[in-house]
């Protein structure tokens, strides 16, 4: 399986999802003729911009790059959680605008038909409209998730499923059921919003401005990308390791080709939950941009996990272009504060880098 992971930064959705798309060559991976499904992540009846759905935006930019190669044959599907309607989802997040502009019917999982495949003892309830796309492309966002610590590819495949089987699933404690779906329905290809994710959670409201879209072929390897953009470690989140352990993909992100089209140029803006607020008050930013921004606030994050954030209280983490060439004491984060006294660099920085420079070399 392909071990490459295409990203780009930025503020332009329909701009970021063209160079990535061409970048990674998605045309050539298509089948001439085929109905091409695209499953976003419309968990709630919530706008992207809270965090928890995936973007319209870059569902709008995917379909005209398939409908200027010629690929017309297309159906958005999903299964907004249970409690949740997913007709209102479809409204709520923009896409029955979208459907109605390029002529792409909406599809609700919740009033299919399913068809039970098993998996090394393990049956589930998958949606036949699903099984019947010759080609799936997979749209998770990237965020948080009250008990997996991260949703990404391979849990977006959970409204791949009958709402029985969503509660079945948690009572098998997800993690492997989540893995051994992946064996059932595969991904295509993925195309992952991480323009805006929650810290925490999967419904929203803590939301990150992070400014990056990714894709590549391999949902593991996504997956353990999406984790280490968290500062967790692959091996962190069981149903990562358990889908590579069967085959789904691979999980060594150390080995992967990871292709920048673009690097981030945006300013950070102002948190706009409390959470977020509360962790941004551990940095002294100066015209931070907004990928390395938010690779620290996903760093802080982690050490609040672990009890060490009030080691900082008395530290001034400073980050931003706003230090460029000062020469100074203090915690700098990126290549532009490499003339303070501590700093790491990176531009930007992996949240697992700022995570351990934080905890070794800091403290």
């Amino acid at each position: 399986m392909d071990k490459k992971i295409v990203i780009t930064y930025g503020e332009n959705p329909l701009k970021m999802v063209n160079e990535v798309l061409e970048k990674a060559d998605l045309k050539s991976l298509i089948p001439v003729g085929t109905t091409i499904g695209i499953k976003p992540n419309l968990v709630v009846s919530k706008p992207s911009c809270l965090g928890a759905t995936t973007s319209p935006e870059m569902v709008s930019a995917l379909i005209e790059y398939l409908k200027s190669y010629g690929f017309d044959d297309i159906v958005i599907l999903e299964s907004s959680w249970i409690g949740d309607s997913t007709s209102r989802a479809f409204k709520v997040c923009g896409y029955e605008d979208i459907s109605k502009k390029y002529g792409v019917p909406l599809f609700d999982i919740k009033k299919d038909t399913y068809s039970v495949k098993t998996v090394n003892g393990i049956s589930m309830e998958i949606s036949n409209k699903v099984l019947d796309v010759g080609f799936l492309i997979n749209m998770p966002v990237l965020k948080g998730h009250c008990q997996t610590y991260i949703t990404g590819a391979l849990k977006n495949l959970k409204g791949c499923i009958s709402d029985r089987e969503k509660r079945r699933f948690h009572t098998l404690g997800l993690h492997k059921p989540i893995a051994y779906l992946n064996k059932v329905v595969k991904s295509d290809f993925i195309l992952v919003d991480g323009l805006c994710g929650d810290l925490d959670f999967e419904e929203g409201g803590n939301p990150v401005k992070m400014n990056r879209i990714f894709c590549g072929t391999d949902p593991v390897l996504i997956d353990a990308y999406i984790a280490s953009c968290m500062g967790y470690k692959p091996q962190d989140i069981d149903y990562i390791k358990i889908a590579s352990d069967i085959g789904v993909g691979s999980c060594d992100i150390n080995n992967a080709d990871i292709i920048v089209v673009s690097k981030d140029t945006t300013v950070a803006q102002p948190a706009s939950s409390r959470k977020v607020q509360q962790l941004a008050g551990y940095i002294d930013q100066k015209g931070a941009c907004s990928a390395c921004y938010a690779n620290l606030i996903q760093a802080l994050a982690r050490l609040n996990d672990k009890g060490m954030l009030r080691q900082f209280k008395n530290k001034s983490i400073k980050i931003g272009q706003g230090y460029k060439g000062k020469e100074c004491d203090g915690i700098g984060i990126g290549s532009c504060t490499r003339g303070l006294s501590r700093n790491i660099k990176g531009c930007p920085p992996s949240t697992p880098d700022i995570l351990e420079f934080l905890m070794n070399d800091v403290l």
